[in-house]
């Protein structure tokens, strides 16, 4: 049942000619998705938004730095679980 959704408008999609202000456009689509999501899991808790300093947020900073430093995603993930790791561990002491 989800493959005709998915399908359909590649299909019709594929076939058009799109301008180049909605290709720009549609370029940041993924990247707003992931902020949304990244976002919400780290800023949003019970229904309410929490900006203290947690266990997620350290190991997001850490993630962001080591990103924009390395620009290796193996880096960023193995530096973002070793932060949230000894975030953990830390925050439980």
């Amino acid at each position: 049942m989800t493959f005709i959704p998915r399908v359909v408008p590649l299909m019709v999609l594929s076939r058009m000619k799109l301008s180049e202000s909605i290709q720009n456009w549609l370029h940041f689509v993924p990247i707003a998705i992931l902020a949304a999501l990244v976002g919400q899991e780290l800023f949003i808790y019970e229904n309410k938004v929490n900006i203290t300093l947690n266990q997620e947020i350290l190991a997001a900073i850490v993630s962001v730095l080591v990103a924009i430093k390395t620009r290796s995603l193996l880096w960023t993930v193995i530096a973002g679980v070793l932060a949230f790791v000894l975030a953990r561990w830390l925050f439980s002491l």
